[in-house]
């Protein structure tokens, strides 16, 4: 009898664990098969009900995996799993028909939702369009994907939300910084003197809404243009910048002629603060984004005094969050939520926060995947994403 009630309990135990069974999510990695998703058990977090429980979704990024994406694709993923979500990551090393195929892929492979990121305005509404035309019970959210029609103009699809980071707030953030650290100049209502490190207008749509949140102080005196320059090389934006910087301070009398100089991307900050380095220049720098080797940069307690950033963990949550509460047809939570813009319709940003200086020298060991230690409130804030009652029970917020 004590064999046969533990037999019973076995099979039961094990009926339970396959019941509760959910998909895990997979290593991140270029040239993985759409077609496969992992299937390592979940545990259940609550009694609730996911709507979107057994459904696969994918995370395409055009770019290479870096840290701040791996860490958006871990987070992605986790947060899939605990909404009872299989998810895969799939990363196309800067490549546009790797992107594409890889779209085209997952949908055939019968992803009910794909987060796509960085597509190019110049082929991304058209080809989703064609995608969803084809997979109409397709969901699809995208990140930092512009969308312009055959003649260039701005253009919607319906149901396709679309998100972007809060680049005109990044611009401001930083040129208050900059006004910050000249305080003095501010006082006596003299106007900052800047060069700005930022492409023309129409070389990416990022850097357009940066220019947004930028103008306005050149509009108002606060800050006056001593030059603006960027890139020779896209290719090599880095050490191209460099050469730029290197260039562009002979001509000027370091603090004399310059007050800070602000940067539209990390990439091309990294180039200048080498210059200001071997310059042995004392002008103030600060930029838009954030890595390991920005903090590194900071941490030598030199030029660059600020980053504005996002918390690529939270961004990583926030995705996953929509893509599902499009699959569950619950838009009306999308348009609830604070970062949603109505009048434009269909539209998110993610808010930024500043990372100083101070703050990244102000403990031991700082870096990317421990920011928060010592980084302002605002980076670990999550009351700007969208919710409702089952994601709340879930995610726990």
């Amino acid at each position: 009898m004590k064999k046969l009630v533990a037999m019973l309990l076995a099979l039961a135990m094990a009926f339970a664990l396959v019941s509760c069974g959910g998909g895990n999510a997979s290593t991140p990695g270029s040239g993985s098969n759409p077609g496969s998703v992992s299937t390592d058990e979940k545990e259940p977090t609550s009694d609730v009900k996911s709507p979107v429980e057994g459904k696969k979704v994918a995370y395409i990024m055009l770019m290479t995996p870096a840290t701040i994406f791996q860490m958006w694709s871990e987070s992605f993923e986790a947060t899939a799993k605990k909404l009872g979500m299989e998810a895969k990551t799939f990363f196309c090393n800067d490549n546009a028909d790797t992107w594409k195929e890889t779209v085209s892929q997952c949908a055939a492979a019968g992803y009910d939702g794909l987060m796509v990121s960085h597509g190019g305005q110049e082929y991304a509404w058209d080809y989703l369009n064609g995608i969803l035309a084809q997979y109409p019970d397709l969901k699809i959210a995208t990140f930092d994907t512009p969308f312009k029609d055959a003649n260039g103009e701005t253009a919607k699809i319906e149901g396709v939300t679309q998100f972007f980071q809060q680049d005109a707030g990044f611009a401001a953030s930083l040129v208050d910084e900059l006004l910050k650290l000249n305080q003095d100049k501010v006082d006596a209502g003299e106007a900052v003197r800047i060069l700005q490190v930022q492409q023309g207008a129409g070389f990416n749509s990022p850097f357009d809404r940066r220019q947004v949140g930028y103008q306005p102080y050149l509009d108002n005196g606060k800050i006056v243009n001593v030059e603006r320059i960027a890139p020779i090389d896209n290719s090599n934006p880095t050490s191209s910048m460099r050469d730029v910087t290197a260039a562009t301070l002979q001509k000027y009398h370091d603090t004399e002629d310059i007050d800070g100089i602000w940067c539209c991307y990390d990439a091309y900050a990294q180039g200048v603060y080498q210059a200001l380095v071997e310059a042995n220049s004392q002008i103030p720098m600060v930029s838009v984004d954030i890595c390991n080797e920005d903090i590194q940069f900071m941490q030598e307690g030199k030029n660059w005094k600020a980053c504005a950033t996002t918390n690529w963990t939270s961004n990583g949550e926030f995705a996953c969050r929509v893509l599902a509460l499009e699959m569950a047809d619950e838009y009306d939570a999308i348009a609830a939520a604070s970062c949603y813009y109505a009048d434009i319709g269909a539209w998110m940003e993610i808010p930024s926060t500043i990372v100083t200086q101070e703050q990244v020298m102000s403990e031991e060991g700082i870096n990317i995947e421990n920011l928060d230690k010592v980084a302002d409130a605002s980076y670990t804030d999550v009351s700007w994403m969208p919710t409702c009652d089952w994601m709340a029970e879930l995610l726990g917020h």
